[in-house]
């Protein structure tokens, strides 16, 4: 595990604690996460122009801006990560190398803040961090097992087993249960477990990374169910809005009515609105096509 003494290892390699708009020797984290508070916001205004000078041309001042101006959402995301016992400098150096790749694959023009497509990639490198870490998450992870976990070797004569006694006097110094010792000393003693399963293992999937990972979580992932959502409902109705009665009508019956896609037949609309099937028929093509062209802005 990484050691992180100052706060000026925050910064990730390739940039300094001036270029990024810090003055002076921060000297703690608590100094850094108070520095980092104190940077300005953005406005959506300004974030959507420093996007777009920095995805047409490269300009890296406006990366820098808006690098700076999401610090402090590193930081929150980071104490949320605390009860894994892995040092909070740590966590927060991660997460900003998270920040920057999230800054350097922002598409102004998908619709959402930066804030929100940051976020998944900054979890994505905590977590990370974490798993590498995966010895001290495994055996230390509620606050009583963190303790145990601090004070059980220190407590223990050589690599024998603790006896019962021991075990009694230990449980009631740290005011734990004596199960709870039992439990923390045979973890300890267990043996690590590969994240990953070795390659002819048919039991591959039971391997932890199958169970942690999720594509679901991945930004683009996240981003394309959202806009079908947005594309469901208010660029439907935005469509649906531009037909008149008639066609809206004989769309709505035809492939809106019931879920299973079992809408009115072209002949049951022909019934109820005195025209041939082929009328119906040449009505619903003409809508179609009107409510494409008014979702092209949603896609």
């Amino acid at each position: 595990m990484k050691a992180t003494s100052s706060s000026a290892a925050l910064v990730p390699a390739g940039y300094n604690a001036l270029a990024l708009g810090f003055s002076g020797n921060l000297g703690n984290i608590d100094a850094y996460i108070s520095a980092v508070n104190r940077l300005p916001m953005l406005s959506h205004e300004e974030e959507m122009s420093l996007a777009r000078r920095l995805r047409e041309q490269n300009d890296l001042a406006a990366a820098q801006s808006l690098v700076l101006s999401h610090l402090r959402l590193v930081v929150s995301i980071a104490r949320g990560y605390l009860g894994y016992g892995l040092p909070h400098a740590d966590l927060i150096q991660e997460g900003n190398i998270g920040l920057m790749k999230a800054v350097k694959r922002f598409d102004p023009d998908q619709g959402v803040r930066l804030v929100s497509y940051a976020m998944h990639w900054i979890k994505a490198e905590m977590h990370e961090y974490i798993l590498k870490n995966w010895r001290l998450v495994k055996v230390a992870t509620t606050k009583a097992q963190r303790k145990l976990f601090f004070n059980l070797r220190s407590h223990k004569e050589g690599l024998d087993s603790m006896t019962p006694a021991q075990v009694d006097a230990l449980a009631k110094t740290l005011n734990v249960k004596r199960e709870e010792v039992i439990e923390m000393e045979t973890r300890l003693s267990g043996r690590d477990i590969a994240l990953e399963a070795p390659t002819d293992d048919e039991d591959d999937r039971f391997a932890p990374i199958a169970y942690l990972s999720s594509d679901m979580s991945e930004p683009s992932k996240v981003l394309e169910a959202r806009q079908f959502d947005r594309l469901q409902s208010e660029g439907l109705e935005t469509a649906l809005g531009k037909l008149d009665a008639r066609s809206r009508r004989i769309v709505e019956a035809r492939w809106l009515a019931n879920d299973d896609g079992s809408g009115a037949t072209l002949h049951d609309l022909a019934d109820e609105f005195g025209v041939s099937a082929e009328r119906i028929r040449q009505i619903e093509t003409v809508a179609l096509k009107k409510m494409k062209g008014a979702l092209a802005s949603y896609v």
